[in-house]
């Protein structure tokens, strides 16, 4: 089954193809081209084609749309951005100027019927119709992080986060134009995968209105007989299993404990301690002394794909248990390692001898394949090397922040379960967490407690303004939670918890890189968090009659009850941003679903309008708090 990414991928090497397929036969020399993008244009590509694939496409130059280029003839230019005023003002500047031969214009989404005759104007003008030889909408508009991950913006993002959608003085028309750029991008990621989906959402809120949006676009897409974007779904059935994808779309009101909850997984413990953006993350390394005595630092770009099989494997995995991966890990090359240098050492015996001579032959073929193997030796320690880097820059953060013990901490009240310190304590330990992790604590206390007496309120705001805390996020978490009581929405928080393993394995503690002592090693219960629970229930049909059912297909609604199909695949659309603790907790759901005998496998696709740390969400909740004064 082809995912997502594979398709955007499939899409965007026949773009740079000229538009023509790759074909499959014989390797031919690539046409050599030049890509112009914009900022939007290359938040898509750079997660999925490196710089390596581009020129083996035939790719020579990249740049940016709006920047100083000279002109170069005999060369055709692929564009590849938005359809904005902008932009087109500058595609027709190329025009005026003559910069390239012919152009292939790529729109991420449609061009309007009024900007293509601006276009065609600007054409006729600078005299060159004939040197535009496609104009082609492409319907990309989404970046794919992962397998089963994408979100709809990266630069830019401001324009559709929380805190934009939730603003008290929002107007009607600025939320119209925010769903319908929310909706352009979920078409785009049908329009790709090739297939109507059958869309789920609870009542009353932005996911309500993303879901009607979408559904009306979808049955005027399938209505208008010269389109031919959703009828794939025919032609490539064998690609896509019969059964059609159900999309949950969720608000990220639902649950808004897991965005400002710490977390112990490799992938988002990155996310959150070193801003992972766009599978891309830097890190500061010492290097060495400066001439004045002081640490140098120097920065070190680090690229997390699914190339990288230790990440692939390691990026959800508890962060105890990565450590102890790469300290193996190491120790397996240095056993490569000195095998080949035992074997160069007895190659340079004495010749004279016998002896060397038989070890000659006996070792020629062992050297051989040694050496046939040292560009994977190479890589393999380049992989090591760099996630040494990054796994001793979260050490560091976790123990200098005490990340272990608010984790734990947090969990334990998510989970109802008793704690054995009291929450003043935590909050005013000077050692424990900065003034926002400290927030973070105290905001999930709040949300996931029912009732808290006005008194005790006081006294920990006190503590938190003492320690230097911002309290508007508090006070927009206090109107969120009224009006969620109003709304009646259920406490959706419910097992989980940790349990502390004393005993690190003896790698870790003996003679590794990672010295741990100090930092617990906890033991995650599985569990599923508020959003897993929703998607749950909707994909396995139980008792979500409370939530609006759209099928595009259908000319008339249906009743849901009517069809009680299980769905075993389903796209979850989280408006307002998501998480890396929410996408591998839906993740770890479809592998225990397709596990042992318990019918077909589950396939879950996590999206959301963008992707925001613990940092940036406590910021745009200090805002609303903020604008409520």
């Amino acid at each position: 089954m082809t995912s997502l990414r594979d398709k955007q991928i499939g899409a965007l090497r026949q773009m740079l193809n000229l538009n023509q397929p790759e074909s499959k036969g014989i390797a031919t020399e690539p046409v050599w081209k030049i890509l112009i993008y914009d900022r939007c244009g290359q938040d898509i590509i750079s997660p999925l084609i490196s710089v390596k694939e581009l020129r083996e496409i035939g790719v020579t130059l990249h740049v940016q749309l709006h920047s100083d280029r000279d002109p170069i003839p005999d060369v055709p230019a692929v564009y590849f951005c938005l359809p904005t005023d902008e932009n087109l003002g500058r595609i027709s500047q190329d025009l005026q100027r003559n910069v390239y031969d012919i152009y292939h214009l790529n729109f991420i989404s449609p061009l309007s019927r009024q900007r293509l005759e601006d276009l065609a104007s600007a054409a006729l003008q600078a005299n060159c119709v004939s040197n535009i030889h496609k104009v082609f909408d492409q319907y990309l508009n989404f970046i794919s992080l992962e397998e089963d991950m994408f979100i709809l913006k990266h630069q830019s993002s401001d324009e559709i986060s929380y805190y934009a959608i939730n603003r008290g003085d929002i107007k009607d028309t600025e939320m119209d134009n925010i769903m319908d750029s929310v909706v352009d991008s979920l078409f785009s990621v049908f329009a790709t995968l090739g297939t109507v989906p059958i869309i789920r959402c609870p009542r009353g809120n932005a996911a309500e209105m993303v879901a009607e949006k979408l559904d009306k676009k979808l049955r005027e897409n399938l209505r208008d007989t010269r389109n031919s974007l959703l009828l794939m779904d025919t032609v490539q059935a064998g690609n896509f299993s019969f059964q059609r994808p159900l999309l949950i779309v969720l608000d990220r009101n639902v649950d808004m404990a897991t965005p400002l909850h710490h977390t112990w997984t490799y992938q988002a413990l990155c996310h959150d301690v070193l801003d992972l953006s766009l599978n891309r993350l830097i890190v500061e390394e010492s290097a060495g002394k400066s001439p004045g005595g002081g640490a140098r630092a120097k920065a070190r770009a680090c690229d997390l794909d699914s190339k990288d099989k230790f990440w692939a494997v390691h990026k959800g995995s508890p962060f105890p248990n990565v450590a102890e991966a790469i300290q193996e890990e190491l120790e397996e090359y240095r056993a490569s390692e000195d095998e080949v240098k035992r074997l160069k050492a007895s190659m340079g015996l004495d010749n004279e001898s016998d002896a060397a001579f038989s070890m000659m032959t006996d070792n020629t073929a062992k050297l051989t394949s040694a050496v046939n193997s040292l560009p994977q030796l190479l890589e393999k320690k380049r992989l090591i090397d760099m996630h040494t880097t990054i796994a001793t820059a979260v050490l560091n953060a976790i123990k200098l922040r005490r990340l272990d013990t608010l984790f734990e901490y947090e969990e334990k009240i998510m989970a109802g379960t008793t704690l054995e310190k009291s929450l003043l304590d935590i909050l005013t330990d000077t050692e424990a967490g900065t003034p926002d992790d400290k927030m973070r604590l105290f905001l999930i206390y709040y949300i996931c407690t029912d009732l808290i007496p006005e008194t005790d309120i006081n006294k920990y705001s006190e503590a938190l303004q003492t320690v230097g805390c911002d309290l508007d996020a508090l006070n927009y978490i206090k109107r969120w939670k009224a009006y969620a009581k109003m709304a009646a929405m259920p406490s959706e928080y419910s097992g989980g918890g940790t349990k502390t393993v004393s005993m690190f394995s003896k790698l870790v503690s003996k003679g590794s890189s990672f010295v741990m002592e100090g930092v617990k090693n906890l033991v995650v219960k599985k569990h599923n968090l508020p959003v897993t629970r929703i998607v749950d229930q909707l994909m396995e049909m139980k008792g979500c009659d409370d939530y609006r059912y759209f099928d595009p297909k259908q000319l008339r609604s249906v009743d849901p009850s009517r069809n009680k199909t299980m769905a075993n695949e389903a796209i979850v659309f989280v408006v307002g941003g998501g998480n890396y603790i929410e996408y591998q907790n839906l993740m770890d759901y479809a592998k225990s679903k397709s596990g042992a005998g318990s019918g077909p496998m589950k396939r879950i696709v996590y999206g959301s309008t963008t992707l925001t740390n613990s940092k940036q969400f406590l910021k745009q909740l200090c805002l609303l708090g903020k604008e409520m004064h």
